[in-house]
């Protein structure tokens, strides 16, 4: 498996990054761990790859109630930050602590797997239950997008040509939160058959699934189960339709015992 033949530059800062990102067939790398492999099978063919993996769009903060995750942030670095010591983000470093191997989560980025939309990745879906909000640039300025309005389709995203996705922002929970993430993977390629991230608040429970659709997507609704027979759930050679709805209905109970535990 040889990439088809292209073009290479390391973007110095932000602003390089955008101006080498203004041609239309340019694709932006930064872990490699998504971008590479479709690269070898040819399904992607960018006429010029982008190198951002050295700009400083790194590190996990808080400001103002709210969590600043920068996309070239690593699995690692998430899991060694202190967001596992909030019960409401807890999800999180679960999530990222489950995700490939360890060479994968040395080098993949959460700003990566966003963009790459894989139906099947399990960050979205822990992003979608907390209520993610994506910070794009480009040449023209800034603005925000809500995660559920980024994903539209599989290897689709609402972020255009040009956009560079400069901050993942996630509203903290309030006090007696709790979030967990509950998957069952395929044995082979680690990706998701199903995976169910919940988020329950004083107030309030939300759930989102990925990998039984187009895209991973928030739950509607107050019912996990009404919620679940009635959504659209794909199947394939991996898993039937029926037997992901079972086992999403499966997991959305443990993710939400988990949350509520660890809520109290």
């Amino acid at each position: 498996m040889i990439p088809a033949p292209t073009r290479y530059a390391r973007a110095a800062d932000v602003d390089h990054a955008l101006e080498l990102l203004a041609d239309p067939d340019a694709k932006a790398l930064a872990g490699g761990q998504s971008l590479i492999p479709v690269m070898k099978l040819r399904v992607a063919r960018p006429s010029l790859v982008v190198d951002i993996s050295r700009l400083d769009l790194c590190g996990v903060s808080e400001h103002e109630g709210e969590l600043h995750v920068g996309p070239l942030t690593t699995w690692r670095e998430l899991v060694a930050s202190e967001v596992p010591s909030r019960p409401g983000l807890a999800a999180i470093a679960e999530c990222a602590g489950g995700i490939g191997d360890l060479q994968v989560r040395n080098l993949g980025t959460i700003g990566g797997s966003i963009a790459h939309a894989d139906p099947a990745s399990d960050m979205p879906a822990v992003l979608l239950a907390l209520g993610a909000r994506l910070r794009l640039r480009s040449s023209g300025g800034e603005r925000e997008l809500a995660l559920a309005e980024a994903l539209v389709g599989p290897f689709t995203t609402a972020i255009e040509q040009g956009e560079l996705l400069v901050d993942v922002v996630v509203p903290i929970p309030p006090t007696g939160s709790g979030s967990a993430y509950c998957s069952v993977e395929h044995p082979a390629s680690g990706f998701a058959l199903v995976g169910a991230a919940a988020l329950v608040q004083p107030e309030d429970e939300t759930v989102a699934l990925t990998g039984v659709g187009a895209t991973p997507f928030a739950l509607v609704g107050g019912d996990p189960k009404a919620a679940i027979a009635a959504a659209e759930i794909y199947g394939d050679r991996f898993a039937s339709a029926e037997y992901r709805r079972e086992l999403a209905g499966v997991l959305v109970e443990r993710a939400l015992a988990t949350a509520r535990e660890r809520a109290r």
